[in-house]
Formats: structure tokens, sequence, C-alpha cells
């Protein structure tokens, strides 16, 4: 189905400026500046505009390609490969233009990507004031790229490379610098991070058009929003009028919901509107499709919270992501580490509000090769969507790179995850990847395992480990034919493993809820 979900687009393209002139001045990318670090052992992309049908020519070094610029005016080509290295030159010149940078590295480069919790600046973290008091290394460069919503594919962005600094890096992503300070002191090259994130945003508008229509189970993405935009000029209105009453009834919620031990709703603000950051695709079109093909390691990616709602389609539309990125990029199967979400106390539970699916959407995508999950199960803040513990985040997230992308085998990267199981008796005996050294973080007794026979009516459990595996059972239950391990918003659990890394929340049932 063909369909646009942006207006006005016609006027969009205009003060776009689609035409490219033929007398086009030399220019790059906004990924090309100074500071630039650029993914090493990997042949080396780079373009830009010119002059129509001109020469162009790119050195780094001996390094030097050339090509020639098309009929409106764009070129791209591919420098050779180079090791890692710092404080290169590059030049590109055609005709009588000429475009240095200077500070150039080769290096790693991460993508960094997703909603608030990877756009959550160091400055708010925990602990961010010292970190950024030390943060002097000037191995880490930083580039953010502007938030961009678009009707089609942009063919560039906002932003410029810096070098990390406390002045720079105080309002980037904790989670990223997290990520790279872990790595640095491991593989010891230049790292860039490029981060493109926005906060509050469901994944459908990270992902391109062609991927949403592809698939007639995403049809449903369409018409939600298509719904969305109808219906936006009277909720606009409905917002304005009963703005005041809104307000004051989120206060006393909140304060009701806060006494209670649980966290505060969102509060009301103006609806999502149409052509914003919330439209099927947008975020692709202005914050990824742009990106590509610049050489990256791999991606890492926080997100979900805008989808719990839906998390049997999120099962199939963070794959389809991952696929779509991949294949923009053209690389193959490049590394995608994410973050499974955190826990977080809404409502009572069980709520019923799609927590547990969404991670188990989450673990679910560890299908998907060459991917890697790190469990945060443990270190959200049931009080804040937004927890400000950044820094194991960024840790375990390094954990899993630096053991599959950088080949540091003898690393723990993850955390127990369910493998199988088998009922003996009125027990249930489960066996887990990454199960080595399995431990009752805390007091000793494990916590957070719930039974149930067929009548579903589960129950606490009680468990213990033996030769690494879990056993449980319930005097209650004599037959148990499910089981569940920190299934809840804000779950118990305290299994561990010889990593000192949580076990990812799990069940061993498929109903809806």
């Amino acid at each position: 189905m063909k369909r646009s979900l942006f207006f006005p687009v016609i006027i969009f393209l205009i003060l776009l400026g689609t035409v490219v002139s033929a007398q086009t001045v030399l220019s790059l990318h906004a990924l090309f500046s100074d500071n630039m670090v650029l993914q090493r052992d990997s042949k080396i992309p780079v373009w830009g505009k010119a002059e129509a049908g001109r020469k162009v020519d790119v050195r780094i070094g001996s390094n030097l390609k050339s090509t020639y610029a098309d009929a409106d005016g764009k070129w791209k080509l591919f420098l050779n490969e180079m090791s890692a290295g710092e404080n290169y030159e590059m030049t590109v010149s055609s005709g009588k233009d000429t475009v240095k940078f200077t500070n150039v590295s080769v290096g790693e480069v991460w993508l960094c990507s997703g909603q608030s919790n990877m756009e959550f600046q160091l400055i708010k973290s925990e602990n961010g004031e010292a970190e950024i008091k030390n943060a002097n290394d000037t191995r880490i460069r930083l580039f953010t790229v502007a938030h961009k919503s678009s009707p089609i594919p942009l063919e560039n962005c906002e932003g410029v490379w810096k070098a990390c600094s406390p002045e720079n890096v105080k309002n980037f992503s904790a989670v990223a610098y997290h990520f790279a300070k872990n790595l640095i002191n491991e593989i010891n090259v230049t790292i860039g991070l490029i981060h493109s994130s926005w906060g509050g945003t469901p994944i459908e508008a990270w992902i391109s058009k062609e991927t949403l229509e592809s698939d007639p189970e995403f049809e449903q993405v369409f018409q939600r929003w298509e719904k969305i935009v109808e219906e936006y000029p009277a909720v606009l209105n409905d917002f304005n009028l009963n703005k005041e009453k809104l307000l004051l009834k989120w206060k006393e919620d909140s304060a009701k919901s806060v006494s209670l031990g649980f966290a505060p709703p969102r509060k009301p603000g103006l609806p999502t509107a149409p052509g914003g950051r919330n439209t099927p695709y947008g975020l692709y079109n202005g914050m990824i499709y742009p990106l590509a093909p610049y050489g990256i390691r791999g991606v890492i990616w926080y997100q979900g919270e805008s989808n719990v709602g839906r998390p049997g389609e999120y099962k199939k539309l963070f794959p389809a992501m991952i696929k779509n990125w991949r294949d923009v990029w053209g690389v193959g199967q490049f590394p995608f580490y994410f973050v499974q979400l955190p826990n977080f106390a809404r409502e009572p539970e069980p709520s019923g509000s799609g927590w547990p699916e969404l991670r188990e959407a989450q673990l679910h995508t560890l299908s998907v090769p060459n991917t890697g999950m790190a469990v945060t199960i443990d270190v959200g803040d049931p009080m804040d969507l937004h927890p400000k513990n950044k820094t194991d985040v960024g840790y375990r997230l390094a954990l899993i790179a630096l053991a599959n992308a950088y080949g540091k085998k003898n690393l723990v990267f993850s955390g127990p995850i369910y493998k199988s199981h088998r009922i003996d008796e009125n027990k249930v005996i489960l066996d887990f990847y990454y199960g080595e050294g399995l431990t009752a973080m805390g007091d000793g007794k494990l916590k957070g395992f719930r039974i149930a026979s067929d009548d579903w009516e589960f129950v606490d459990a009680e468990a213990v480990i033996e030769n690494n595996k879990v056993i449980v059972w319930s005097d209650k239950i004599t037959k148990p034919s499910a089981l569940r391990y920190a299934w809840g918003d804000n779950p118990t659990g305290n299994l561990y493993n010889k990593g000192g890394l949580p076990a990812s929340p799990f069940r061993t049932d498929n109903r809806e809820k």
C-alpha cells in the first residue's frame, strides 16, 4: 500500500530544495568534519557534492581515491582499508575547490540510537558531575544527530564531530559515553559515537516505509497512525479546553500513586502531532537513512517503553528494524546490541501493562544473528521511567561488545538466559545459557519464581540451585504446568551468574497474559 503520513509534503520538498544546482560547490556529508572517526579495517565510504562531471580526489596520507560527480553533482567513493591511527588529515579536492579536515582518527565507530533512555544526558545521570569532570579522553569522539522527522529519506543530517571534554560530553548520551569508556581501555583505539535518538518515540518511527509496507501484519501500524492524524484536531482542541483540569487530575493521581509506592502517571501534554517524531518511518528517513553508508562497527539500541502496549507487534517490528538497518548499510550482519527494559512500578502487580511481555519480545530478538542483550531488570528505578544509573547499562553493553565484536572470549557478558526445563513430579528443573556459577544474590535464598498448574493460578515458589540448575517447587502445586521468573513491571528476582550479571525475566508458557 502506498501512502504518505506527512503533510504538507509538497511544501516540505520546496523548502528542502531538492534540485541540485549544476554549479554546486564542493561539499561533504555532515559526518565528515574535523575530529571525525573512520571505521578501521574496512573500506571507507566518503561522499558529497561537487560541480556536475567534475573529478573529485580524496586523500588520507597515501590512501588516495578519485571519482567524478554525476549529473546531479553527487559523488561517492571508497578509500582503502586502514588500521587504527591518529592525527590524520583528510583532503578533498575538485577543480579549484579543496576541503581539509584535521584531527581525523581511524578506530571504532558505533551508532547509538533509541529513545529517551539512550538520549538521557550524562549531566543528569548518577555520578554525572564527577564523570564529566574527568571526561578528558580525546580518544572518544562525539557526534549528535539533530532531531528530524521526514516524509522522505534525507541525504544529510545536522551535526559535527567533537572530541570528548567536560564541556562537550555533559549533554551527550550517558549510556553511549559509559559504553565507550569501558571499551577504550580494553581495545585502546579511538572510538566514535554517532548518537541518533529521540525520547518518547515508538519503534515504527525508526523503520523504513518499505519495510513497514512489506508485511501485512504491519498494516495496523498505518491504520493506528491514520486514526491519530484524523482525530488530531479534535484531540488538540479538547486538550486546550481541558488543560487545567487534566493537570489537576494528574497531580492528584500522582500524589496517590507515589503514596502507594508506584511511579506517577505520565504528565499530560500536547497530543501527538501529524508529521512529528512518532510518525511511522519519519525518524528512519530523517535520522538513520542519512547516516548510511558511513562506516560503523555496529549499533547499540535502548528503546521499548513507547511500545509496551503492543508487545506482540514489537516482537516482529524489532527484528524487522534490525534487518532494515543492516540492509541499508549493505555491509552484512553488523553487531546489534540492545538494552532490555528495566524494572518500573507503574501499577500494582499484576498490572497487565505489557512491560514483561515487551521484555520477552526483546529476549526473543536474540534469535537474530549477531545480537546481544543487556539485562537491566535490577538497575532501574521503580519510581522513574528514566533511571539515573546509566553506568551499569553502558558497562553491560560494553561487555557484550568486548566478548563478541572484539574477541575477549573469557569475559562473562550475559546473565543467565532460560534454555529449557523438565518436570520431575512436583518440581520444575531449569537449564540456562550463561549459567556458570549460578547464585542467589543477597541473602542466599532464590526469589522471583512462581509456578502454576493447569488452572493458571500462579503461586510463589521455592527454588534452589543444584549442579548449575535451578529446581523450583511449591507445596501448593502437585502438578506444575507453567513457571515464570521475575515476571512483572517491577518484579522480584535475584538469580545471577559468576559474572555478577542478572538473569533475564522469562516464562515457560506463552499465554497472552
